[in-house]
């Protein structure tokens, strides 16, 4: 009886810290959202707009991720093979590190040094990501070649609709 109400209380639990896609799919940042600062590897200050603008005209690929998530680095090898497969699409990394040294050294640790990096200084609660409904990570977003939302939410970069939303927009 114990190890029955114990497996009901830990499924119970699971489903409480699961992962739940938003009610609203978004499809366009709100301003604060878009004045949201981050940190480049050399700890410069940028914005998501200024990062945005650098990628006008390209689709875009956002992939959230951090060196102390299992589930990011479970999904690093399927990460780089959409990223290889898609060679014409800009691929940016934001990451939610708890330390800029965190930030460094993971970036060192998984290869990604040669990527388009940012780390989120504020914290998880941030402007950005609490208009996104980040509730967990990863998570990938697929963004037009006018700095609109295409595919909102997804959480593996095995999502088929992350690359039927890349398709679309390439077409």
């Amino acid at each position: 009886m114990k190890k029955l109400l114990l497996l009901l209380m830990m499924g119970i639990f699971g489903l409480g810290c699961s992962q739940q896609a938003p009610k609203v799919l978004k499809t366009g940042f709100s301003e604060e959202a878009l004045n949201q600062k981050l940190e480049d590897e050399e700890g410069k200050s940028i914005s998501i707009q200024q990062i945005l603008d650098q990628h006008k005209g390209k689709v875009v690929v956002i992939d959230f991720w951090a060196g102390w998530c299992r589930d990011c680095l479970k999904a690093l090898p399927k990460a780089k093979e959409l990223e290889e497969h898609n060679k014409n699409i800009d691929f940016v990394f934001l990451s939610l590190d708890r330390s800029k040294e965190g930030f460094d050294k993971n970036l060192e640790r998984f290869e990604m040094k040669d990527k388009e990096n940012y780390w989120f200084a504020t914290g998880w609660k941030n402007d950005f990501n609490n208009y996104v409904d980040l509730n967990w990570i990863p998570r990938y977003m697929v963004i037009d070649q006018k700095s609109a939302i295409a595919k909102y939410y997804a959480i593996s970069p095995e999502d088929p609709e992350i690359q039927a939303a890349i398709d679309q927009l390439l077409k």
